[in-house]
């Protein structure tokens, strides 16, 4: 399992659920747009802080950012 693919795939899909751009959705983390961007490419290894903030940002529980649902 590729888990920079699937983090950035997961936090890719729930954003656009929420129906945020990836700058809206970079305020409410209070993160970057570039660095947002690139976590959503795989472009970006990422800390445990900045995975809370976006999972609280997009309202979902952290492990679920983590579930690979394409491997299936």
């Amino acid at each position: 399992m590729d888990i920079l693919k699937v983090f950035g795939d997961n936090v890719r899909k729930y954003r656009e659920q929420l129906g945020i751009s990836q700058e809206a959705f970079a305020e409410k983390c209070g993160l970057h747009r570039t660095y947002i961007s690139a976590v959503e490419r795989q472009r970006r290894s990422i800390s445990l802080s900045n995975i809370q903030k976006i999972a609280d940002a997009l309202e979902v529980e952290t492990y679920l950012l983590f579930i690979d649902n394409e491997g299936k």
